[in-house]
């Protein structure tokens, strides 16, 4: 799964790398996003805009947003089927901005695991592939969710954890997030693990298990 990640980048800096889509300022880094809390989303429902979804995709027909705590990835393999996912994957895509994730490699003979970030190593941002709903409270508000996609891991993520999240090459963008409603057999070879050839990984301090703490530290490196 994937549990936390990283939008480290200045708003500037995000802008060049998204530079057709309205990116807002004054928005803070981010060193340790936890779920239930707001991520960076670009959705195919306004494709030129980046937007603040909660992390953990709360369905439409839920009765208690509750829910999306249970919610914040989904299997890329089982999308068509699952009735929280399937409509989502054919209609609500969405990219989900990130420039780094962590997961928890099991130390051997061992139940301690050590926490280990994972970024591209060219560290440029990057997107996951995600997808959102709209979820319409009984008291008249609204909450916009999402989910990020996880795939089988390449060959770094294997000595580190089971899954990985899907990272999109930039040239599948905007076929992502084509507003038309298209069958999960056309979106599958998407849903693949990245190059580990272009990714890099090392151990962090444990200060990432708490979500309370967002700060640089997060991510340096420990020995």
């Amino acid at each position: 799964m994937c549990g936390r990640f990283t939008l480290t980048i200045d708003p500037g800096d995000l802008q060049e790398v998204f530079p057709d889509v309205q990116i807002p300022s004054g928005f803070s880094p981010r060193f340790n996003i936890a779920p239930t809390q707001p991520v960076a989303v670009i959705s195919n429902a306004v494709p030129d805009r980046l937007d603040f979804f909660t992390w953990g995709l709360i369905p439409s027909w839920a009765k208690d947003p509750e829910i999306g705590n249970r919610m914040i990835n989904a299997r890329a393999e089982t999308l068509a089927e699952k009735p929280s996912f399937r409509t989502a994957l054919r209609r609500r895509r969405c990219l989900i901005l990130a420039d780094g994730f962590y997961e928890w490699r099991q130390i051997p003979d061992s139940k301690g695991k050590i926490p280990t970030y994972i970024h591209l190593k060219d560290h440029r941002p990057f997107a996951f592939a995600g997808l959102w709903e709209l979820w319409n409270s009984p008291d008249g508000s609204q909450i916009y969710s999402c989910t990020i996609i996880t795939t089988q891991p390449n060959e770094l993520m294997q000595t580190i954890h089971n899954r990985m999240p899907v990272i999109l090459p930039k040239a599948s963008y905007s076929r992502w997030l084509d507003p038309a409603e298209r069958q999960p057999a056309d979106l599958a070879d998407l849903l693949v693990s990245y190059p580990a050839s272009e990714m890099a990984a090392y151990p962090v301090s444990r200060l990432v298990n708490s979500p309370q703490v967002d700060t640089p530290a997060c991510i340096q490196p420990v020995q």
